[in-house]
C-alpha cells in the first residue's frame, strides 16, 4: 500500500514495450529521428495549435529550462509559496536563469488568490529601477494541495500580467490529473487561457523519466535560446528517441488520459473513505489523485502498522498519492487500516 508518491509507481508496460521498439536499428541523434517528430504532430493535434518542444528527463529539469527562456536574469518569477519551483528545486530556476527572482504569493489551497497577486503586482511597477519586474507568472496544475486551477481561473490570472511584458509558465506535473478532473480540453487549460509555455509531465503518471516543454504559439520566439540552453545544460539527450518514445506510447489512444482517470478515480475513493473515520480531516479537494489529510496519531500509527505508506507534509498533515496502478484492494485495506 505504497502512497508516498506516482513517481514510486512503475512504468506501464505499453511504455517499456515502446522503448524496446524503439531500440532497434539506428536513428538520427538529439530529437531529429521520426518518434520524435511523430511526438510533435501529436501534441499539435492535443492542444489544437502549432507548438515547439523539448524533452526532458525530469520535472524541475523542465521547470528550470523554460523558466530560463521566459525570465532574464534581472527580472522576477510570481510564484505560489507552495509551488514546486519554490519548495523543492534547490535554487534550480534562479540557478538556470542566472538570478531571477522567485516571489512567493499567497492562496488557500495552494491557489494563487487574486488579491494577493494584484497586491503584489501593485507593489511592483513596470519601469521602477529598484524593484525586479515581473517577467513571469508560474501556475502550478495540479497545485501542490492537489486542487486544480479551472480555465477560467487561469485566465484569471493570465490576465492580470498581459499589460506587462510577461510570459505565464504552467508547471503541468500532473496536468494529466488536473484535465481529467476537468473535463475540458488541454487548449482550454492551456493557450487559450494565457499560457505560453507548459511543462508536460508523463513521469507521474506511468513513463520512466520523460517530460516535455511546450512553447505554444505565443512564445515559440524563445525557441532556439530553449535548444541552446537544453544543450548547455547538459539536457539534450543524444538518444532523444527514447525519450520521445515514452511520449509515443502514452499520447497513443488516449493511454494517458486514461491512466490519469484511474488514479483520480482512487484517490476519490480513498478520500470518501478515509473522510468518513472520525479522527481525519480531509483538507483540500480532490481534484486529481492527491489526498492531504489531518489524521489523529493513534490513527496514523495503526495505518502505518498495517503497511500503509505516505508522505509526511511539512505542515503535519499527511498526503496519499493515488498511481495509474493503484488497486481497488488497496485502497480498502487503506481504509480499514483507519477505522
Amino acid at each position: 500500500m505504497n502512497f508516498l508518491s506516482d513517481t514510486t509507481a512503475p512504468a506501464h508496460p505499453r511504455l517499456i514495450e515502446a522503448l524496446a521498439e524503439a531500440n532497434t536499428g539506428y536513428r538520427p541523434s538529439y530529437g531529429a529521428d521520426d518518434i520524435s517528430a511523430r511526438v510533435e504532430a501529436r501534441l499539435k493535434e492535443v492542444f489544437e495549435t502549432d507548438l515547439k518542444l523539448v524533452f526532458a528527463v525530469s520535472g524541475t529539469a523542465s521547470n528550470a529550462l523554460a523558466l530560463s527562456v521566459l525570465c532574464p536574469a534581472h527580472g522576477a518569477i510570481l510564484c505560489h509559496d507552495e509551488a514546486h519551483i519554490h519548495r523543492d528545486e534547490r535554487g534550480a530556476p534562479e540557478f538556470f536563469t542566472g538570478g531571477g527572482k522567485l516571489i512567493p504569493l499567497q492562496g488557500a489551497h495552494a491557489k494563487i488568490e487574486l488579491d494577493d497577486l494584484d497586491r503584489v503586482l501593485g507593489e511592483i511597477p513596470e519601469g521602477f529601477v529598484h524593484t525586479s519586474p515581473v517577467r513571469v507568472l508560474s501556475l502550478s496544475n495540479l497545485t501542490e494541495s492537489g486542487t486544480a486551477y479551472s480555465p477560467n481561473e487561469v485566465a484569471e490570472r493570465a490576465d492580470r500580467v498581459k499589460d506587462r511584458p510577461a510570459f505565464v509558465h504552467m508547471d503541468g506535473a500532473r496536468f494529466a490529473n488536473a484535465l481529467v478532473s476537468l473535463g475540458c480540453s488541454a487548449a482550454d487549460l492551456t493557450w487559450k487561457a494565457g499560457v505560453d509555455a507548459l511543462c508536460f509531465g508523463a513521469t507521474k503518471n506511468a513513463a520512466m523519466g520523460a517530460e516535455a516543454v511546450i512553447l505554444f504559439p505565443s512564445a515559440m520566439d524563445r525557441f532556439e535560446e530553449l535548444q541552446i540552453r537544453q544543450k548547455r545544460s547538459g539536457h539534450m539527450a543524444p538518444k532523444m528517441r527514447y525519450l520521445a518514445a515514452q511520449f509515443d506510447a502514452w499520447l497513443q489512444d488516449d493511454l494517458w488520459l486514461t491512466l490519469a482517470g484511474t488514479a483520480n478515480t482512487r484517490a476519490r475513493a480513498l478520500a470518501e473513505g478515509l473522510g468518513a473515520v472520525d479522527g481525519i480531516e480531509i483538507l483540500h479537494s480532490v481534484d486529481g489523485n492527491e489526498v492531504f489529510a489531518r489524521i489523529a496519531d493513534p490513527i496514523a500509527e495503526a495505518m502505518r502498522t498495517a503497511g500503509v505508506q505516505f508522505y509526511q507534509w511539512p505542515d503535519g498533515s499527511a498526503r496519499f498519492v493515488a498511481s495509474w496502478c493503484t488497486q481497488e484492494a488497496e485502497i480498502s485495506k487503506a481504509i480499514e487500516a483507519a477505522q
